[in-house]
């Protein structure tokens, strides 16, 4: 079997399991491979004591050992966490017994390492010619087992009351009736608590019950004999028969033919073991203690670690602030190589009874720090929190040992992670000081702004213009400083708890506490009448507490549905006359909702013909030429620029990066926003140009609020979704960082992980490795737009519908969560109205707004429970969950179908 590698576990332990062949056990360090393995202490070695006051080491216990010294106490002592990977060494297991009679047996599969395994299996049937899987019949389901769609089933691994190889194993058993038409059990194994798949040799694994099944190369037992279960054996042979007859004509007349007839032999049981590799995170700690040696004034440094094996200390000693790595001064202890003369290399010596490592150092007065990190192997290495390990070495200087950012040049030219010097280092503590003073400074001056004496001394917009200012900021601060995964997330930019909705924030941004409708389907444009529908809507829709409506697009379009505009000017279209959009747009501005346009800038349907027959020249007011058209879209021969984004097939991709195009479609924004009273924007396919274009088209129309629809695909594995989608995640964060914040965009994230949490019952997926919300939502929340479903993926479309039935599952997790929250029109006039009307009813009640905290309380297979702004708590999942009563008392206030939401009394 090929061993697969996964993502560090959050499995966390003090020591490596002494049962599992731990990886960093097998490296050799050759250049240390010549050290004795026990140490002679020489008083010249360390500090030369003189009698009676000779150092001495003793056991403190079978584990520890202490420097005693007597009148001398440590000035400095900590205890440090160690996080590292480790590679552990387990195996899968599948057994075939027999069961109570001659015609059951019993399939058991089972794995030796730790975690939360799930067997994802299914079976092919004797009359299956594809590979399809199939469910396998009630009887043989174990229980706790969950169907998978049509196809498969998941069961959970429990610990199994026996061992195998004298580890403690999970194990799932299945019972067989070889009555039954079943050729082969099919599965692969799941760790649930990172989705990744355990194959066997890259495909299914696979155990046959017939013969003709074992050549397969990810076969498991058929070296054990399998055979045909009776009740196979008639199907088999006619079906052999027909394939038999069917090659024999187109054989020569005078050939034989060849009957082929199966081997009938009894089912036999077997054992087959198969090795497995994960990596898991493992928790260590070492512990550092400097005395003064009372005779020599010297300092004696003593380190000890729970590290296995003997270990590798890269140290050295500073002068100064500059924390420049040096050698200091002879004596040395014992295993001690100098490293190309910046820094030193001691071996650690093991504890008695084998449990961690420790050594002893001596340092002449003068040095400033003590600084080290831990050499594993040739390529790992052991910092704190990232960075190199700081002891101070003077009692006047207390300062814990904290991450460093500079660093020597003691060890650069080692190996890829070898731990970075530089010349400039700031603590870790100056540098929450500093942070937590820009921090301070911000919340002060926000705080300051919504004050009541600040409201009736300074005007509305000079408070805008601050917040505006502030919010710029942010975004500028993320894009300087992001990385793959974002460093940087609106937990430092809060508004004070009385901020008045009223206040705009950012223009595209809204206040905060919108909770936006989408106002169409995919069949609204048969009525022809839309938006007069919609009017008459209007005072309902604000009763049931939205504050935005997205309204279907405007223009003349060569689709009914309007997504394939022509003359952007020109506002008659499906939905309705450009008077009655006016008065559509009028209506909900009367009850106090804002309206948004959909606007769709990627492309654009040409009116004419250029002289090769391509539909590439534009009519209208803006009569564009194919210079408009990007070059990069070969089925309209734009004369543009190329395209700095993804292209849509069906239509002349607009090139933006031409002065002309932005001009016209600034000024066509404004017009709409004049001439119709559209409030901001929707806006359709953005993955087709750079966002910083976005960022113009809003600065000129100043929207009150916009979004844009950055859809692409999430990241699946062998047709199921993975566990880690930060990069599907990152994408979005991206594109909205190109705007400069200038809009935020759907959290397409939040809805697939949602799909599969709430299809599949794997409610753990609402937590990444942060414990934050694994969307959007849970990295730039008030730039999130959550939603379940639009006229793309439900409606009558149906490109991605929500789980059936589960529909206020996902309204009660986005309704009580931050971001802006949409709702499907679809939903909201239908039987889930009156839910998701209590829902929206408790979010307003509860001030929950796009920057609201979460804090995720528990994330497990069947339940998914969170606390946010400490004044709701919410669950979804069958699984149980009662908010803890504590400075709060709580009440409950909704409950349906597997959810229920409380309130702070």
């Amino acid at each position: 079997m090929s061993t697969v590698n996964i993502e560090p576990l959050l499995l966390h332990c003090r020591r490596g399991n002494s049962r599992y062949r731990s990886a960093s056990k097998l490296f050799k360090l050759s250049s240390l491979s010549a050290f004795p393995n026990k140490v002679e202490l020489h008083g010249r070695s360390f500090c030369n004591f003189k009698p009676p006051r000779a150092l001495t080491l003793r056991a403190a216990s079978a584990d520890t050992a202490v420097v005693a010294t007597s009148d001398s106490k440590p000035f400095f002592k900590e205890t440090f966490p160690l996080n590292r990977t480790e590679m552990v060494e387990g195996k899968i297991f599948v057994r075939l017994d027999h069961g109570k009679s001659a015609r059951n047996w019993v399939l058991t599969v089972g794995c030796t390492l730790p975690g939360k395994w799930i067997l994802h299996w299914g079976v092919s049937l004797v009359d299956d010619v594809g590979s399809e899987w199939d469910q396998p019949p009630d009887e043989m389901r174990p229980p706790g087992s969950i169907p998978i769609k049509d196809y498969a089933i998941e069961t959970p691994l429990k610990k199994s009351s026996s061992s195998v190889g004298g580890d403690t194993s999970q194990e799932v058993k299945i019972d067989l009736n070889l009555d039954g038409a079943i050729a082969a059990i099919n599965f692969v194994l799941k760790d649930e608590e990172t989705g990744a798949w355990y194959q066997h040799r890259g495909r299914d694994f696979k155990v046959p019950l017939v013969g003709y099944l074992q050549e397969d190369g990810n076969v498991v037992g058929a070296k054990k004999g399998l055979g045909i279960f009776p009740g196979a054996v008639g199907k088999l042979s006619d079906m052999l028969h027909k394939a038999e007859s069917s090659n024999s004509q187109e054989q020569d007349s005078g050939s034989e033919s060849r009957e082929t007839k199966p081997e009938t032999r009894s089912l036999e049981g077997f054992y087959e073991e198969l090795p497995i590799v994960k990596q898991i995170a493992v928790v260590n700690s070492v512990t550092v203690s400097v005395r003064k040696c009372p005779e020599t004034a010297k300092n004696l440094l003593y380190l000890e670690t729970d590290l296995p094996d003997h270990v590798v200390v890269h140290w050295g000693v500073c002068k100064d602030d500059a924390k420049r790595w040096e050698i200091p001064a002879a004596p040395h202890p014992p295993e001690t190589l100098v490293f190309k003369d910046k820094a030193l290399r001691t071996r650690l010596q093991q504890k008695e009874g084998g449990n961690g490592c420790w050594g002893l150092f001596t340092l002449e007065e003068g040095p400033a720090g003590f600084l080290f990190v831990f050499k594993l192997s040739e390529s790992t290495w052991l910092k704190c929190m990232g960075n190199d390990f700081y002891i101070p070495l003077s009692s006047s200087n207390k300062s814990p040992a904290v991450p460093r950012v500079d660093q020597s040049e003691g060890a650069q030219s080692e190996g890829a992670n070898v731990p970075d010097r530089s010349a400039e280092e700031i603590e870790e503590t100056s540098f929450t000081e500093y942070t937590n003073g820009i921090i301070n400074e911000i919340r002060t001056l926000v705080s300051g702004i919504s004050s009541e004496k600040r409201r009736k001394t300074k005007s509305k917009e000079a408070q805008e213009s601050i917040l505006q200012e502030i919010e710029k900021l942010a975004a500028e601060a993320y894009s300087i400083f992001r990385s793959t995964v974002p460093t940087f997330t609106e937990e430092a930019i809060l508004e004070s708890e009385e901020l008045l909705p009223s206040v705009k924030i950012l223009s595209g941004t809204g206040t905060g506490f919108e909770i936006l409708c989408q106002g169409f389907n995919w069949e609204s444009h048969k009525s022809g009448r839309w938006y007069m529908e919609l009017k008459d809507k209007a005072a309902e829709l604000s009763s049931l507490g939205f504050t935005v409506i997205w309204f279907p697009p405007p223009t003349d379009s060569v689709s009914p549905e309007g997504y394939m505009p022509r003359d952007l000017y020109n506002l008659n279209s499906r939905y309705g006359t450009v008077d009655e959009l006016k008065e559509a747009v009028r209506a909900f501005h009367d009850v106090g909702i804002k309206v948004l346009g959909d606007a769709v800038l990627n492309h654009r349907c040409a009116q004419y013909q250029n002289q090769n027959g391509v539909w590439n020249i534009f009519g209208g007011r803006l009569n564009w030429d194919d210079r408009a058209v990007v070059a990069d879209d070969p089925h309209f021969q734009g004369r543009g620029n190329k395209s700095s984004g993804d292209s849509f097939h069906a239509a002349p991709n607009i090139d933006h990066s031409q002065d002309f195009v932005r001009k016209d479609i600034k000024e066509w924004l404004c017009w709409l926003r004049q001439e119709i009273g559209y409030d901001g924007w929707r806006l359709d396919f953005v993955r087709g140009f750079w966002g910083g274009y976005v960022k113009d088209y809003m600065d000129a129309s100043e929207p009150y609020f916009a979004v844009g629809e950055y859809w692409d695909s999430l990241s699946y594995t062998y047709g199921e979704m993975e566990h880690n989608q930060d990069a599907h995640r990152q994408r979005i964060i991206d594109w909205i960082n190109a705007t400069s914040g200038a809009a935020g965009a759907f959290d397409v994230t939040t809805k697939g992980i949602l799909h599969a949490a709430l299809e599949r019952c794997e409610y753990w997926r609402l937590s990444d490795q942060k414990g934050k919300p694994p969307g959007v939502v849970g990295w730039w929340p008030s730039r999130a737009v959550t939603f379940i479903e639009n006229h793309d993926t439900g409606s009558t479309q149906g490109h991605w519908r929500f789980p059936n039935g589960k529909e206020i599952q996902g309204y009660a997790y986005t309704l009580t969560h931050p971001g802006t929250p949409a709702v499907f029109y679809d939903h909201i006039f239908s039987h889930y109205r009156s839910e998701i009307a209590g829902l929206i009813s408790l979010r307003n009640r509860n001030k929950i707004n796009c920057r609201s905290t979460v804090k995720i309380t528990k994330a497990e297979r069947d339940v998914y429970a969170a606390i946010i702004d400490e004044r709701v708590a919410m669950k979804i999942g069958p699984g149980h969950y009662e908010p803890p009563n504590g400075p709060q008392r709580w009440s409950k206030s909704l409950e349906g179908r597997d959810y229920k939401v409380w309130e702070a009394a």
